[in-house]
């Protein structure tokens, strides 16, 4: 440790870690927006399509960081523009013109340098720009990737707009009057600053990890975009610096270390990310199956119960399950207050949470018969399936569009929404006729009856029925009720 505190003491490392700073933090909030874009192929063209300006601009200039980043930007734009008009004009497919022009622009930038470097006291290693080095990064290398780092920084903040609604709403974008065309040359423009800053660093081949992994691991462990961008910042960063003392402790190099460091921060984020992991989801996973098997114990207890008592042996018979599979379901139910801990009965609780099961199974099996048009034995399986994943939202709006049914397709009645009166107003049709019940949901509702003039035992007729209101004749007069209180007033056949 010690050996390693005095080698980030020197001049060189300090250079080195504050250029590998820069570099992943720039990468890491410029990643974003390209992987969101679904553009990571074209900043792999961009990375590789660099290496001919550096060749030119050494031609005129000679070895200069400057005249090596105004080459690169003007190779790197010269690319993008090159790509976007075979994408527009010729009949090629996205991704072979991606592959095209950066395959021809990284070979005549290979042959270039590999031309320059036979004359005599020419030093321009290709090693050196594919991979990096970061350990000779000199004075100049590091204020022209600070100013590019800032300038990129402060570039997303000032068209964090622009850039968030190209990117996820271009047709809006439109419609706003942004110029779809222009933000997108302007990300290519950062994009190429941003792999000539990192060419020192990590090199033009690994830039793209830096581009990518850090802002895929930040899409893994959140869903806004200004977390994205903070979170795959500081991953960026990370990687750079760990990677950095990785490469030291093990004399390896850096630029490599950094891609690996950045990928092994990856996979620990698709493994344990909150909601995207893939622990996460196999936990989820055998939640869901364990409550799916509780509910079918439940529903199939409800309806062994109603022909009488039940046992384990019936239970076990008719869903297939091995007993300790079924006492393990049938503990966590108790638990849950739904089975008895004294007996094995079904509790007030655990019958009308089974009959919410029952109701959605029914429901969804009158659906898919008079919506869907299956027939009787084809719906049971289907209706299996989604009776414990539709909610009661969905499991309302089904009655309703269905017009309220009492029976499903195989003559079996459907139970009524808990809290629900057992004949809502809501179920009766036009034309139909009925009677105030003396027995209502709740006081509320009344309350509200006897301020229309409804009296419990009041005769009545149903004149009109909409989705909003239903409209009867009581005593001579003409009365409209909200649907949603007819969906609560309980009638009696008149």
């Amino acid at each position: 440790m010690n050996e390693i505190l005095d080698i980030l003491q020197q001049e060189w490392a300090v250079r080195a870690l504050i250029a590998s700073s820069m570099v992943g933090l720039m990468c890491g909030v410029l990643g974003c927006f390209i992987v969101l874009r679904n553009m990571s192929l074209i900043g792999d063209a961009l990375s590789h399509a660099i290496l001919p300006g550096v060749v030119f601009a050494f031609m005129i200039v000679g070895y200069s960081a400057l005249a090596f980043f105004v080459g690169s930007v003007t190779a790197g734009l010269a690319t993008a523009f090159l790509i976007t008009w075979i994408q527009h004009n010729v009949d090629t497919k996205n991704d072979a013109a991606v592959g095209i022009v950066f395959t021809a622009m990284f070979s005549i930038g290979v042959m270039g340098i590999s031309w320059i470097s036979r004359n005599e006291g020419v030093h321009l290693d290709l090693k050196d720009f594919l991979f990096g080095n970061v350990l000779g990064v000199s004075n100049q290398d590091l204020v022209l990737t600070s100013v590019v780092g800032i300038y990129v920084f402060i570039s997303i903040i000032v068209f964090y707009r622009q850039l968030f609604v190209t990117t996820f709403q271009p047709v809006i974008a439109q419609a706003m009057g942004i110029s779809i065309k222009m933000i997108h040359y302007f990300l290519m423009l950062l994009l190429s600053f941003a792999v000539v800053a990192s060419l020192q660093t990590v090199g033009v081949i690994l830039v793209v990890a830096m581009l990518i992994t850090p802002a895929s691991t930040a899409l893994l462990l959140s869903s806004r975009l200004r977390w994205v961008l903070v979170i795959s910042a500081l991953v960026g960063l990370a990687s750079a610096i760990l990677g950095l003392l990785a490469a030291i402790i093990f004399e390896t190099t850096p630029g490599p270390a950094m891609a690996v460091t950045a990928t092994t921060l990856y996979l620990l984020a698709v493994i344990f990310a909150p909601e995207k992991g893939v622990l996460f989801k196999t936990i989820q996973r055998r939640r869901i199956r364990r409550r799916v098997q509780q509910e079918d114990i439940l529903k199939q207890a409800y309806r062994l119960q109603e022909a009488g008592p039940f046992s384990l042996e019936r239970l076990e018979q008719q869903l297939n399950l091995s007993r300790r599979a079924l006492q393990s379901s049938l503990q966590s139910l108790r638990r849950r207050g739904w089975v008895s801990k004294q007996k094995l009965e079904l509790t007030p609780e655990g019958i009308q949470a089974a009959k919410r099961l029952v109701r959605a199974h029914r429901l969804w099996e009158t659906y898919l018969a008079d919506r869907i048009g299956l027939k009787a034995e084809q719906i049971h399986d289907e209706a299996e399936q989604y009776e414990h994943h539709l909610t009661d939202e969905i499991l309302d709006e089904v009655d309703r569009v269905l017009g309220f049914p009492v029976l499903d397709p195989h003559g079996s009645p459907i139970p009524t929404k808990l809290g629900l009166p057992g004949r809502p107003l809501s179920r009766l049709s036009a034309g139909q006729a009925g009677r105030i019940s003396h027995q209502q949901a709740n006081e509320q509702v009344t309350v509200r009856l006897w301020e229309l003039g409804l009296l419990p035992g009041a005769p009545f007729s149903v004149r009109q029925k909409e989705d909003l209101f239903v409209e009867i004749d009581t005593d001579g007069k003409a009365l409209k009720l909200p649907g949603s209180l007819a969906e609560l007033v309980n009638v009696e056949e008149g």
